[in-house]
């Protein structure tokens, strides 16, 4: 990287670690990505968690951000409102996309407003009487089932269950309720998991992921080397309406920059949107580097885009 280019950038703060669930991944991906700046040449260092990001910020050390600090604090809008309130560069998107990304059912909300397919999906608030909101859902919940209970504002699959009936549901609810006071019962489509990475305001090629025992939990995503990833062939149409979607997915919750999309696809060949995440993994398990690869992007030219977002 020439003299210019390190000019242009400045110092640049990656951003990792924090106090979420997803804190060690986050570490791994902010050890990948300062790693890939520092062979660019630029000027990078690592800074953990938002306390060590607001002295950088008061001390006047940094000029940019590259944010890969997942979960809450770095990817539902809080370190884009800092930022912003310093006049700082980040990468990705703005407070209100961040914000609207991390909340799955207003996600949805905003997408059933546009005619795109997700699941239905109820919302429980953990700290209330349950037994009198479960009453209160309870044909809809039916209607619903099998069923998937999630956090409504975490990320990689933590605290999530899988739910065969409405009786099974207490212990799922309980689980997700440890990690955010929103709970989403939603319902779970059978069928395979895709994923579309967004760069620069472009979809990379779509991946279908296959973990060896049906669930792509946070072990199947982060430790085990058996879950499958692949791109089976799809018609020219359904490839268009993955990318067509995915985009319009982002716009619609004013998504920027990079992004990555999560669907299920099910038995009739129907795709139907899960939640946006707008500061994906880029660990060597993490699917944006995958879909990189496949556009024949190597690791360090992604993050190099990636960077550039935030010009």
């Amino acid at each position: 990287m020439n003299s210019a280019a390190s000019k242009q950038f400045g110092r640049i703060a990656v951003l990792c670690g924090g106090d979420s669930a997803e804190r060690d991944v986050s570490l791994a991906s902010g050890a990948a990505v300062l790693a890939a700046l520092q062979r660019l040449q630029l000027d990078a260092s690592q800074l953990d968690g938002l306390e060590a990001l607001s002295l950088a910020l008061q001390q006047h050390r940094i000029d940019r951000v590259f944010n890969v600090m997942h979960g809450r604090g770095g990817e539902d809008g809080v370190v884009q409102g800092l930022l912003a309130a310093y006049r700082v560069p980040v990468t990705g998107s703005g407070v209100l996309g961040s914000a609207l990304s991390m909340d799955k059912q207003r996600s949805k909300q905003i997408w059933r407003q546009l005619g795109l397919a997700t699941p239905d999906a109820v919302l429980l608030d953990a700290q209330q009487p349950v037994a009198q909101q479960l009453q209160q859902y309870q044909t809809q919940i039916t209607a619903m089932q099998p069923l998937v209970v999630k956090p409504n504002r975490e990320g990689s699959t933590v605290g999530l269950s899988m739910v065969e009936d409405f009786a099974s549901l207490r212990e799922a609810l309980e689980l997700a309720g440890k990690y955010d006071q929103q709970v989403l019962i939603e319902q779970r489509i059978q069928g395979e998991d895709y994923t579309v990475a967004i760069l620069q305001q472009q979809a990379l090629p779509h991946i279908r992921i296959r973990p060896a025992h049906g669930l792509y939990d946070y072990e199947a995503k982060y430790h085990s080397d058996a879950t499958r990833y692949d791109s089976p062939e799809l018609t020219p149409a359904e490839q268009q309406q993955l990318q067509d979607v995915s985009l319009r997915a982002c716009a619609a919750l004013a998504v920027e920059g990079w992004a990555r999309v999560d669907f299920m696809r099910d038995r009739q060949g129907r795709f139907w949107l899960l939640e946006v995440n707008t500061v994906p993994g880029m660990t060597d398990h993490s699917l944006v580097p995958m879909a990189a690869r496949q556009a024949g992007l190597g690791f360090d030219e992604l993050v190099l885009r990636i960077l550039e977002t935030s010009l």
